[in-house]
C-alpha cells in the first residue's frame, strides 16, 4: 500500500517526474512461462507505443521478437540468461548467451550461480561473467540483493565490476519486493562503477519515482503500459 506523501515530499518527486524521460528508464518484462506468441506480440506492441527503454524476454524468444523491434528504435531488446535460478552448467550459460547474442539480443540480464558463489567457487563466478561479458553486448548482472548475506553480496558486486559488468540488477523477482534502502545498497557497494536497475514487485508511481530517487537507473516491472499511464494522468496529490 502507497504511504501518504507530504507536501514536500511531494513536491520533490513530482520534480523528479518532470525532469527524467520516464519511458526510457523502463525495461517492460515478459518473463511469465505460460505466456504465448500472440500475448508476447500485444506486450511488445504496448511497449513500442510507449517507447520503453527495454523489452525483456526469455532467450528463446529472441529470435521471434527481433523482427518486429527496430534495431535503431529507442526500445532495446533485453534477453535473460540463466533465468531464473542460475543452477546451469557454465558452458551451457555461456552457449545461451552466445545464441541470443547471435540472435539479435542488445543486453543481457543474467543470472550467476549463487550456488556456487555460497560455497566459495568464486573463481568459477567470475570466470562465467566475464566469458559473458566479452561478447560485447551490456551486462546486468541479477543480486538477488534482497535475499544475498552481505559479505556474499559484497563479494558477487565486486566480482561482476571486476568481470566488466556494467549494470547490477536488484533481483529476478523471486523475494520480497525491491525497496529504496536496497537501491542505495547496491549504489553504495556499486561505488559508481556500474549501475543499478531496480526489479521485483514493482506496482505504482510513486514507488518507481522513490526507488529513482534513490539511485537506480532503470527498472524493470511486468507493468510498465500502465505505470506510464498513470504518469500521464496523474494529478497532484495522487501519485499513485
Amino acid at each position: 500500500m502507497n504511504r501518504p506523501v507530504a507536501t514536500e515530499d511531494h513536491n520533490s518527486l513530482q520534480a523528479l517526474l518532470t525532469t527524467i524521460d520516464l519511458p526510457s528508464l523502463l525495461d517492460h518484462a515478459c518473463l511469465d512461462p505460460l505466456q504465448g506468441g500472440s500475448a508476447l506480440g500485444e506486450q511488445l506492441e504496448a511497449a513500442r507505443f510507449w517507447g520503453c527503454g527495454g523489452f525483456c524476454i526469455p532467450s528463446g524468444w529472441v529470435r521471434k521478437v527481433r523482427p518486429h523491434l527496430p534495431t535503431n528504435g529507442p526500445t532495446r531488446l533485453v534477453a535473460v540468461v540463466g533465468f531464473p535460478t542460475g543452477a546451469v552448467p557454465s558452458a551451457v550459460k555461456l552457449a545461451e548467451a552466445e545464441w541470443v547474442a547471435e540472435a539479435g539480443a542488445d543486453e543481457l540480464d543474467v543470472v550467476p550461480d549463487f550456488a556456487a558463489l555460497a560455497d566459495g567457487n568464486t573463481e568459477q563466478v567470475h570466470g562465467e561473467l566475464a566469458a559473458i561479458v566479452q561478447l560485447g553486448l551490456p551486462v546486468k548482472v541479477i543480486t538477488e540483493a534482497a535475499r544475498l548475506p552481505g559479505p556474499l553480496l559484497e563479494q558477487l558486486v565486486e566480482m561482476a565490476v571486476d568481470a566488466g559488468a556494467q549494470w547490477l540488477k536488484t533481483g529476478a523477482g523471486h523475494g520480497p519486493g525491491v525497496a529504496p534502502e536496497l537501491v542505495r545498497q547496491l549504489v553504495k557497494l556499486a561505488r559508481g562503477r556500474a549501475a543499478v536497475k531496480a526489479a521485483g514487485g514493482i506496482h505504482g508511481l510513486e514507488q518507481s519515482l522513490r526507488l529513482l530517487e534513490a539511485g537506480a537507473r532503470r527498472l524493470g516491472l511486468s507493468r510498465a503500459p500502465a505505470l506510464l499511464e498513470a504518469a500521464r494522468r496523474h494529478q497532484t496529490g495522487n501519485l499513485r
